[in-house]
Formats: structure tokens, C-alpha cells, sequence
């Protein structure tokens, strides 16, 4: 990785990393989502529509002065998929640890 020390996680585990902090925190603006999630916007913005189009989460924009806050929430259909597939899946295969 040409000197970054970050490591790679699967996209499924991001998948699950985006759904369960919604969970946790019942819904996130896009920049807290993406920080608290460790992701990069820009390369991961893709990713994040493909999980609202599969109905894993919902976004709405509020309109605040001229600015556009994205707000993300998780659906029930996003929290049993986690609670179904991505949990079993990680147990049975764990992340690696540096």
C-alpha cells in the first residue's frame, strides 16, 4: 500500500460498519457517518447508493441556508439483513488483526 498504513476491509464489512452505526446512533449526517465509519466519501459514495437503493438505509436532504444536510437513517430491511447475513458472516469470518 505505497506507504499508507491503513488496511484493507472487505466491503462487506463496510456494508455492516455503515448499518450498525446507524443502528447505534438512529441516524447520522453524512459527514459524521462517513468519519465515524472510517470511510472516504468521495471513494466510497458509490457504495453508500448502492446500500439506499438495495432499501439497507434511507437518506433525506433539509435545506439549511444554502447548504444541503444529508441525513441517513437504517430501515428495518437494513437491520435484519445485518441482524440475518452480515453478523453470521462475520462470525464465521472473523476480520483479520495486524
Amino acid at each position: 500500500m505505497s506507504g499508507s498504513q491503513a488496511s484493507y476491509r472487505d466491503r462487506i464489512y463496510i456494508v455492516k460498519d455503515i448499518i450498525m452505526k446507524l443502528v447505534e446512533y438512529g441516524e447520522l449526517n453524512q459527514t459524521s457517518m462517513v468519519s465515524f465509519c472510517g470511510l472516504n466519501l468521495k471513494k466510497h459514495k458509490p457504495m453508500i447508493d448502492d446500500i439506499e437503493k438495495n432499501n439497507l438505509i434511507t437518506k433525506s436532504e433539509t435545506i439549511i441556508g444554502k447548504r444541503i444536510i444529508t441525513i441517513y437513517r437504517p430501515t428495518q430491511a437494513g437491520i435484519e439483513f445485518c441482524r440475518s447475513i452480515l453478523e453470521p458472516y462475520e462470525k464465521m469470518f472473523p476480520r483479520k488483526k495486524n
